[in-house]
């Protein structure tokens, strides 16, 4: 199981501080109550430059004496065209921060769909599976379910979240390379400059029916 030092956790109570300079390659994830955006809250938004350090921002609603979406300076990251956002299964978490924030991310590249482009042969592309198998790296999911939404966050809790953009540059790099050897580097880019609309359709209500999908019509 992977254990992250604490010193290299740092927490944060409604946004990033002012001046942090996290380069131009970010791994982002999130931790919400649960995987409805309109219904779950956003909890907690984990940030890493990839240099073993993780960033962990504690969203809370105003009403449980947070700010709420009053987080501007992690809002201009996100918005920013010009930093890339590394996420695994991007689909959700692009939804929940846009659904939160109101802000629309842009340039995301998404591990899960470099994984599902080029690890064919199996189903298998959960962020575990895959650092175990590329890294690795054994990351525990013990904490997934945990209630991310209490005021004062576990050791625990924090070691997992650390956890889940720790790797993501290492892991990007073996996919990417990957991407390139099957000649689908173009094909997963221009699914990840999709995304931001793809979360905006589900947000919607466009999940199901799927508008790319063909659906006969019953008479």
């Amino acid at each position: 199981m992977s254990s992250t030092p604490q010193n290299a956790i740092h927490l944060y109570d409604g946004d990033l501080p002012d001046g942090l300079d996290l380069g131009p390659v970010v791994a982002v994830d999130t931790e919400t109550m649960g995987l409805n955006p309109h219904r779950d809250r956003l909890c907690l938004v984990q940030l890493s430059s990839g240099d073993g350090q993780a960033h962990l921002v504690q969203i809370r609603p105003e009403r449980l004496g947070g700010k709420g979406a009053d987080c501007p300076n992690l809002k201009k990251l996100l918005a920013d065209p010009n930093i890339t956002k590394l996420m695994h299964f991007a689909r959700f978490d692009v939804a929940v921060l846009q659904h939160a924030l109101g802000i629309r991310v842009a340039s995301v590249i998404c591990t899960k769909i470099a994984a599902r482009l080029v690890y064919t042969f199996t189903d298998k592309h959960g962020l575990a599976y895959l650092c175990r198998e590329l890294l690795g790296v054994e990351l525990s999911k013990q904490q997934q379910s945990s209630d991310w939404g209490a005021t004062e966050l576990t050791p625990e809790q924090l070691q997992y979240a650390a956890a889940d953009v720790l790797y993501l540059h290492a892991l990007w790099e073996k996919l990417e390379a990957m991407l390139v050897r099957e000649e689908r580097r173009e094909l997963a880019q221009a699914c990840y400059d999709f995304l931001p609309a793809r979360a905006e359709l589900d947000l919607l209500g466009y999940e199901k029916p799927d508008i790319f999908s063909h659906t006969a019509r019953i008479s």
